[in-house]
């Protein structure tokens, strides 16, 4: 577990914290959430508005003599969602650092390319069918191909500000046992020092239910679990040293790590996972786990790319 982090672009001293907005209910309990966040961290917040008025252009076609009234409007729309997501994070954190702006690209190449240099990209969901609202549809499209960490904040049912608050409960971190998963165990370490929370290691063996028939458990899956559970101990040991503060729970479960996690949301301020699971594809940029925990988790959920994914870059060691 070599430090390598003064050569990760996302914790040099001028890597920001970078949201997306959109003007949804989940856009702005994003911004709550990435000014506290941003605040905590002692990092600027950049606010960044797609206004994909290429994407509006091609969509009207023909019909060029009302586009510049309609591009003039969208871009109007686009100053005033910037402008009130900057009133709102300096209502959040009146000292922070905030700086705004609105582009011509669409809101998933914005944020995928700020993505290379940022210290998180925070993404806001509404609801269940976050995946289908204007900023959703960009979500698992960012989630997947952004660089380094991704926060995926819901907008609480009842109240939003409950989103931005979740000050309670442990951080949760999803241990799959593969090499790419060492980004989010030093992120869930991280995380859990900043907060002064317990870090709870969930590690599922299994991504089916072998060996259990009528609720009953082989003696062969005893020993694995007896086994795995020694393999979880090991791979946190050199972070437990390293971050001797962290209370830590270790949790071995057999088989389904989405629903397992999916449970751990409910009383989690904070859950991590890696972005790809133990038996994704190379190819394979956001993991079945992760896909599932993005949009439905009850608790922001950080998504951790390796930095093998810029460039070679490796991850590790406190910031």
């Amino acid at each position: 577990m070599t430090d390598q982090r003064f050569e990760d672009p996302h914790h040099i001293a001028t890597a920001k914290v970078v949201v997306g907005v959109d003007g949804s209910d989940g856009s702005w309990t994003a911004v709550r959430w990435a000014a506290q966040f941003a605040a905590e961290r002692g990092r600027e917040l950049e606010i960044l508005h797609g206004m994909d008025l290429v994407g509006n252009s091609w969509v009207l076609g023909d019909y060029e003599v009302i586009v510049p009234s309609v591009i003039d409007a969208v871009r109007e729309q686009g100053r005033e969602v910037v402008a009130r997501a900057e009133r709102l994070a300096r209502s959040i954190a009146p000292e922070l650092r905030v700086s705004a702006r609105a582009t011509t690209d669409t809101g998933r190449q914005l944020l995928i390319e700020h993505s290379a240099e940022a210290y998180a990209v925070v993404i806001g969901a509404t609801g269940n069918a976050g995946t289908f609202t204007h900023l959703g549809s960009t979500l698992l499209a960012v989630t997947a191909h952004a660089h380094g960490t991704v926060v995926v904040v819901r907008a609480d049912s009842d109240s939003d500000a409950d989103a931005t608050t979740h000050a309670s409960g442990p951080v949760v971190l999803g241990v799959d046992g593969s090499p790419v998963g060492e980004a989010a165990i030093a992120a869930a370490f991280t995380e859990a020092a900043e907060r002064g929370a317990e870090l709870v290691a969930v590690h599922v063996w299994s991504d089916w239910n072998s060996g259990r028939f009528a609720g009953h458990t082989s003696l062969g899956e005893i020993n694995l679990d007896n086994v795995e559970r020694v393999i979880l101990a090991e791979r946190l040991a050199g972070w437990r040293e390293k971050f001797p503060e962290v209370r830590v729970a270790e949790k071995v479960e057999v088989s389904a790590p989405a629903p397992h996690l999916l449970s751990w949301s409910k009383v989690a301020q904070l859950l991590v996972v890696g972005s790809r699971g133990r038996g994704g594809f190379a190819g394979m940029l956001l993991g079945s786990t992760a896909n599932t925990l993005v949009q439905h988790a009850s608790c922001p959920v950080m998504v951790v790319h390796p930095l093998d994914d810029l460039r070679g870059k490796r991850a590790g060691g406190r910031h």
